[in-house]
C-alpha cells in the first residue's frame, strides 16, 4: 500500500505541474488579448486543477487507510503471502443464473430507447423490475428452492 500512495501523490503533483505548465502557456500565448486572465483557456485549466484535486483526495484517503491499519500490509503486498490469504468471503452468488443478463438488459433497452424509440422506456422499466425481482428470488422456486 505504501507504493500506492507513493504513486497517488506522485500523480498528484504531476496533474498539478500540468495545470500550471498549461496555465502558464495559454497566458504567455495569449499575451496580446489584454488582461492576464483574458489569455487562459478556462476548460482545459478546469480540467487539469480538478484532476489535481481529484488525485489528491485519492492520495489522502489511501493513506489515511493505511494509517488507519496501523501500517500492516496487505496480503497483496507481502512477497511471502498465499493466493488464499487475502481471500474472503464475497457472499453466494450463482454461476448459472441468467438474471443478471435480464436486468441489465432493461437499462441497455432504456438507454436506446433515449436516443432513438421512446416507446420502449415502458418496455424498458418492466424488463428491469423483472430482472429485479427474479434475481433477488431465485432460490425461492425451482431446483435450488430454501
Amino acid at each position: 500500500m505504501k507504493s500506492q500512495i507513493g504513486i497517488w501523490w506522485i500523480l498528484t503533483a504531476f496533474f498539478f505541474f500540468c495545470f500550471a505548465l498549461y496555465t502558464g502557456w495559454n497566458i504567455i500565448a495569449h499575451w496580446e488579448t489584454g488582461a492576464w486572465y483574458d489569455g487562459i483557456e478556462w476548460v482545459g485549466s478546469a480540467a487539469l486543477l480538478f484532476t489535481f484535486f481529484m488525485a489528491g483526495m485519492i492520495s489522502f484517503f489511501i493513506q489515511r487507510i493505511h494509517k488507519s491499519q496501523k501500517g500492516v500490509e496487505l496480503p497483496e503486498d507481502r512477497l511471502d503471502a498465499g493466493i488464499d490469504d487475502g481471500d474472503m468471503e464475497q457472499g453466494e452468488f450463482s454461476p448459472w443464473s441468467w438474471w443478471p443478463l435480464v436486468l441489465a438488459a432493461g437499462p441497455a433497452i432504456g438507454m436506446i430507447s433515449l436516443a432513438t424509440a421512446h416507446f420502449l422506456i415502458p418496455l424498458a422499466a418492466a424488463l428491469l423490475v423483472i430482472g429485479l425481482v427474479g434475481w433477488v428470488y431465485e432460490y425461492y422456486r425451482g431446483n435450488f428452492a430454501r
